[in-house]
């Protein structure tokens, strides 16, 4: 089943069930989508979907670290619950030591001896972690990495 449509029958089950939470982040969600689509001038596939969802994922995480050091705990929590929901929609994520490894692998391809190599990395190795890690997370490895190797 295509995520759109996986979308929308989740959205039909949250509002049978009366989850305004899981209904209204998905509403957010497909207006993201249905904004993309016009934006590209073509129907969005599951790859570009999961672009979106990661993207609503990151602005979540930036609101709760915006409530928590403004004391709003109550909003953060409201996100933190929005973004398990987002998650379910996203591919497994790849672990710290997986991406380390994958990371290796690429620096080792392109020949990146230290941090000034950063540039020759971060495209390659964004490209193939696409929606498997976060990049956040692949830009703190690839720094650490290409510092310990200078």
């Amino acid at each position: 089943m295509a995520l759109k449509d996986q979308l929308n029958e989740d959205l039909k089950t949250a509002m049978r069930s009366g989850d305004t939470r899981r209904r209204d982040t998905i509403r957010f969600l497909m207006s993201g989508v249905h904004n993309a689509e016009i934006e590209a001038g073509r129907p969005l596939d599951d790859a570009g979907v999961v672009t979106v969802i990661q993207r609503q994922v990151k602005q979540r995480r930036d609101s709760v670290e915006e409530y928590r050091k403004a004391g709003r705990e109550d909003l953060a929590g409201k996100e933190e619950a929005e973004i398990a929901i987002l998650q379910q929609y996203l591919p497994a994520q790849m672990s710290r030591d997986e991406v380390a490894a994958a990371v290796r692998a690429v620096i080792a391809e392109v020949g990146a001896t230290g941090p000034s190599d950063k540039g020759k990395v971060m495209p390659v190795i964004m490209e193939r972690l696409r929606g498997r890690a976060e990049g956040r997370l692949v830009n703190e490895v690839v720094t650490e990495l290409l510092a310990a190797a200078s």
